[in-house]
């Protein structure tokens, strides 16, 4: 059966200059970075290392010895909130977060409660934005560190960055955001942005898995969370993922000039929210304008998200859903649940999201396997 995948929030396909890219450093150049002090091959890995960093740096408007690279946004979210409140507890030990982001941001956070932080979650609206008002008034004289990411990876809105950095800037406070459902998709600039600290990963933009980068202002404190060697500016140890960077760095180059690839993307997304929200008792779920180009989330009433997915899935289109069924902890999305929504709309939710490789013709085919699906859950559900 022809797969039809949909769950590229999740994961992305590895693009296949990306995987040429890396080969050679498999069976070719495979020395440890840190041997660049005693062999020739051990320099010319740092070296391309280094050349990855600088490309990075570059296509966020950074200085490529504010690029540490990490295994993936879990990672660089443990370490800039971990390592930054823990670096800079002297200056005051508030913090602030908001309750749609992501489990590794807001685990962080939740460890650093138990240290004796004293965190504000803040609230979002029906669309998953935050506030800026909000922001203004939680900030207190003792507080370090802010947090918000700049896209809701379940519902896909997106956070005004650059207005809440300008908000702040006067504050002292440090900010962190997490950019990893945006890269790709909006331009990464972090003086405009004006973050301090900002994360993302390669693995949602057709980079290999297990590879991240955290950019860290030169100026910012930060204590590592791992102890070990001195790789990564002595804030990230352990041997680099050699191949993992080179591929990360092709995916950067490859980002560099798709305008075209997001207008496409764009525009199936919108075709397919506007085929599904014809089947009735439907509604999307997040910002219909302010919204990343690869998702569309949408709640079926009178059917369980779950049953949805699966049946999806036995006609070969891979999806996701906010179901508490489908939960590990049995609990309904943490995020659709910060939004408001009864269990009702949370439970008959389910997440569409794309890449360069869906096509026309794939959307086309999703949405009406989609509505067949609704139509017989329905006929034989008690609801």
């Amino acid at each position: 059966m022809k797969g039809y995948y949909f769950d590229n929030i999740a994961a992305t396909k590895v693009d296949k200059e990306v995987i040429k890219a890396m080969l050679p450093y498999f069976d070719t150049y495979y020395a440890m970075p840190s041997s660049q002090f005693s062999h020739q091959p051990g320099i010319f890995i740092t070296d391309k290392i280094e050349q990855a960093r600088k490309n990075i740096a570059h296509f966020i408007n950074a200085d490529k010895d504010e690029i540490i690279f990490t295994s993936g946004e879990t990672e660089s979210n443990n370490l800039a909130i971990k390592g930054v409140a823990r670096a800079n507890k002297k200056r005051g030990n508030h913090i602030i977060t908001v309750k749609n982001e992501h489990r590794s941001v807001l685990n962080s956070f939740k460890t650093l409660e138990k240290e004796g932080f004293d965190v504000t979650y803040l609230d979002v609206d029906g669309e998953g934005s935050v506030d800026l008002q909000q922001i203004k008034d939680s900030i207190r004289d003792n507080t370090i560190l802010l947090s918000v990411a700049l896209v809701d990876q379940v519902v896909g809105t997106i956070q005004p960055i650059a207005e809440i950095g300008k908000l702040i800037k006067e504050k002292q406070v440090i900010f962190h955001t997490n950019a990893t459902y945006g890269l790709g998709y909006l331009p990464l600039d972090v003086k405009k942005m004006g973050v301090d600290l900002l994360t993302i990963s390669g693995d949602k933009a057709h980079a290999p898995k297990g590879i991240g980068v955290l950019y860290k202002r030169k100026d910012i404190n930060i204590n590592r969370i791992f102890d070990g060697n001195f790789n990564e500016f002595y804030i990230r140890p352990g041997i680099e993922n050699v191949p993992g960077i080179i591929g990360f760095s092709k995916a950067v180059d490859l980002l560099k000039h798709n305008e075209n690839t997001i207008e496409k993307i764009n525009e199936l997304r919108d075709i397919l929210i506007d085929k599904l929200l014809t089947i009735g008792d439907s509604v999307l779920n997040g910002s219909r304008t302010k919204r990343v180009a690869n998702n569309v989330n949408i709640t079926f009433y009178k059917v369980e998200g779950e049953s949805v997915m699966l049946h999806l899935d036995m006609n070969g289109i891979s999806v996701t859903t906010g179901s508490a069924c489908f939960s590990r902890s049995l609990e309904p999305d943490y995020v659709l649940s910060s939004m408001g929504f009864d269990h009702e709309r949370i439970h008959g939710s389910i997440r569409y999201s794309l890449s360069k490789y869906n096509t026309k013709e794939e959307v086309e085919y999703v949405s009406e396997k989609t509505k067949k699906i609704i139509k017989r859950l329905r006929e034989i559900s008690p609801l």
